[in-house]
């Protein structure tokens, strides 16, 4: 779904918000685009028609779907996908499939940065994402990064339904309306958005950076990082 501005659901001028939700794969990753680029190249196939297939073929969409969900298992997904790939003339094995494409999903340091800033700045943080394979998080400590984790196959759920973030705003126990959401597609922040939740449209880390600090009503630089002592406080470099 498309809008007519990069963010969706603006707070109240004036007003910080209270919590931050956010993506995974294309904002905390590079993007899928390209994971799946190198996949489709890999295959065989024009560029794009990879990640096309998802929305386009009825075997990978409804695979999609049902992974993301939790009712389909990464076995069932690599099949259905490979499957779609070689009826659109591609050539690659199914087995391992998800597993190349999390290779190809390098972590965008700014942003996982940027996620630590914001706790450090007493701000919670909700990780809201739709699952893509049982070793999608491990690049991450989810526990480290996260006070919350709302995760598609596990909760039965995915966005962009307002009841994934239904979720994660009462495991943050604040209301929707105090909550900014950062996600690569627009059509998880109109889902949020339905529900009072503001939104930053994510396509690279300096301006959405900017975006969460302003909303969080928090510095514009980052916050230094904390050094614990022996009797547990944290001093911070001078």
């Amino acid at each position: 779904m498309g809008s007519s501005s990069p963010d969706s659901a603006p707070a109240v001028a004036g007003e910080s918000l209270s919590a931050l939700l956010i993506d995974f794969g294309g904002v905390l990753t590079t993007p899928i685009s390209d994971a799946f680029g190198a996949l489709g190249e890999e295959a065989g196939l024009a560029p794009g028609e990879a990640l096309s297939l998802l929305a386009g073929h009825e075997g990978a969409r409804t695979a999609l779907r049902e992974h993301e969900e939790g009712r389909l298992d990464d076995e069932g997904f690599e099949d259905a996908f490979a499957q779609a790939i070689v009826e659109s003339g591609g050539r690659l094995a199914a087995r391992g499939l998800l597993a190349r494409i999390g290779a190809r999903m390098q972590l965008d340091e700014p942003m996982v940065e940027l996620v630590r800033e914001v706790r450090r700045r007493g701000v919670p943080v909700a990780l809201v994402s739709n699952s893509l394979g049982r070793d999608c998080y491990a690049k991450v400590d989810l526990d480290e990064l996260f006070d919350v984790t709302v995760i598609s196959g596990r909760v039965g759920v995915r966005k962009p339904s307002r009841r994934i973030y239904a979720m994660a705003c009462d495991e943050l126990g604040l209301p929707p309306e105090q909550c900014v959401l950062v996600d690569d597609l627009e059509h998880n922040l109109a889902g949020a958005a339905r529900l009072g939740i503001s939104g930053i449209l994510h396509r690279e880390a300096d301006g959405t950076a900017a975006r969460v600090r302003d909303l969080l009503g928090l510095p514009a630089s980052p916050a230094p990082m904390t050094t614990p002592t022996k009797d547990g406080s944290d001093v911070r470099p001078q």
